[in-house]
């Protein structure tokens, strides 16, 4: 059985067991799960896929939170050639690392 979830912009397939990871949330300290209420479709082997018209209403997913991670770093260059100008900056994206518990439909 998998699912479509859509948190925020972004839209993810996932499945019973699997990690994955999203835009970090801010969350208490003591959350240990986290619950998508949006989720856009269900896919089961017997039953065939059920679409929500846009969201399946009382459907969600559980998932536990594993931790928070970092992204790969991005360099930003900028440079003008003859005008003595350069900069050089970098960033990494934070992320939520979750394992999907269950899928309810």
């Amino acid at each position: 059985m998998y699912a479509i979830i859509s948190d925020g912009e972004h839209q993810y397939r996932v499945e019973e067991g699997q990690t994955f990871q999203i835009q970090r949330h801010d969350l208490s300290e003591d959350a240990t799960t986290f619950e998508f209420d949006h989720v856009l479709m269900v896919g089961d082997i017997e039953d065939g896929p059920k679409i929500g018209q846009p969201a399946l209403e009382g459907a969600k997913v559980v998932a536990t939170i594993l931790g928070e991670i970092k992204g790969d770093k991005i360099t930003v260059q900028k440079f003008r050639r003859r005008k003595h100008y350069s900069r050089k900056t970098g960033h990494r994206q934070r992320y939520l690392k979750l394992k999907v518990d269950k899928i309810e439909h």
